[in-house]
């Protein structure tokens, strides 16, 4: 009989705990404030800026590729709104009591990218990546040594151990992350094809399909055209078009590649899309944010190398790997974002599968 009322006692505390468990995940989720959150955007506006400041401006075409995504799918939207829940109740979950309120406002007042707040038992998350390598001419048959390079500086750039890493102003200093991500090279496709220049509209993938996206990132290096550098897909998407594309020349750091994108900086950009980073000036005017709170508010996007920066009353992060400077003048992704980015491979996020 005393064993039989043990037994009972003990199942009641764990019905307690359980219960308990998820009154403050249901707490957690009631703190997230989701008024800010959009998908589309004007992207055409960003590409009328690029040209107004030159043809060899850097060029992502992510957004355009999104607002194309989101007109052929009425479904990702939904999927888009509930990634972002997701990822901002994970966020919110490991923050102190009193800390953000629901909606990053990138001026370090929101929480969905500032303080961490905890660790997430991750641990160091390691993504295999597929290349397919896709040409036309024997310049853009990449050799094998020119994407190790480029795997080099993914890893380099994430794990902030780049040689850049000391030219972050000291404003930003306190701010810059390890994210704990790293990559390893899976394999190397490559096919011989006539098609001069792929377009933004993933044919490139429908040609060449990604290999176990699930797990796996995949990389399409091939000519894109129009001076576009790359683009990415963001989590939520189809996994048929899942991953990344960069022009030949804008990949790796040696071989066929041309200044002043010629570091690698394009593909660490476009991972941090396909990690759900949006760019730092949230694709519109000082009341459109990029979801991160220590990535200060700006309305466009910098070109070159400034030396200084300053708009929406706030220095902005032009160092930052998700804005369009060139590539020698990038160096950092920031805490709020190494969070963001972690969010969706934990339990329930859309690359779970990956860091299992």
């Amino acid at each position: 009989m005393k064993k039989l009322f043990l037994g009972m006692a003990t199942v009641a505390m764990l019905f307690t705990a359980c219960n308990e468990d998820s009154y403050e995940l249901a707490e957690e989720q009631s703190k997230v404030d989701m008024s800010d959150f959009y998908v589309y955007t004007d992207a055409s506006s960003d590409e009328a800026a690029r040209l107004a400041v030159g043809s060899k401006a850097k060029s992502c075409y992510t957004m355009v590729n999104l607002n194309r995504l989101l007109n052929q799918n009425p479904g990702l939207e939904k999927r888009m709104f509930d990634i972002e829940y997701h990822t901002r109740s994970m966020i919110a979950a490991k923050k102190p009591d009193g800390v953000g309120n629901g909606n990053g406002n990138g001026n370090g007042g929101g929480d969905d990218g500032g303080d961490p707040g905890g660790g997430d038992n991750l641990g160091v998350i390691n993504i295999p990546v597929y290349v397919h390598v896709i040409y036309s001419n024997s310049q853009q048959n990449i050799s094998d040594s020119q994407i190790n390079s480029q795997i080099t500086v993914l890893n380099d750039d994430f794990r902030r151990t780049n040689n850049d890493a000391n030219q972050t102003p000291s404003e930003f200093a306190d701010v810059a992350a390890d994210t704990e991500i790293e990559f390893n090279l899976a394999g190397v496709f490559r096919h011989s094809n006539s098609t001069s220049s792929w377009g933004t509209n993933d044919a490139m993938k429908a040609a060449y399909p990604p290999v176990t996206p699930e797990t796996h990132l995949n990389i399409w290096v091939c000519n894109i055209g129009g001076g576009i550098l790359g683009y990415a897909q963001f989590p939520g998407g189809s996994a048929a078009t899942d991953g990344i594309v960069v022009s030949p020349q804008y990949f790796g750091t040696q071989g066929y590649v041309s200044a002043p994108f010629d570091e690698g900086r394009t593909a660490t950009h476009e991972v941090g899309h396909y990690l759900n980073l949006r760019h730092i000036w949230g694709d519109g005017r000082c009341n459109r944010d990029d979801f991160v709170s220590d990535t200060p508010k700006s309305d466009r996007p910098n070109y070159g190398c400034p030396l200084s920066a300053y708009h929406c009353r706030s220095n902005d992060q032009f160092m930052n790997y998700m804005d369009y400077t060139n590539d020698d003048c990038m160096n950092l992704y920031t805490q709020g974002q190494k969070v963001r980015m972690r969010a969706i491979f934990e339990a329930g996020g859309p690359r779970e599968a990956m860091a299992n």
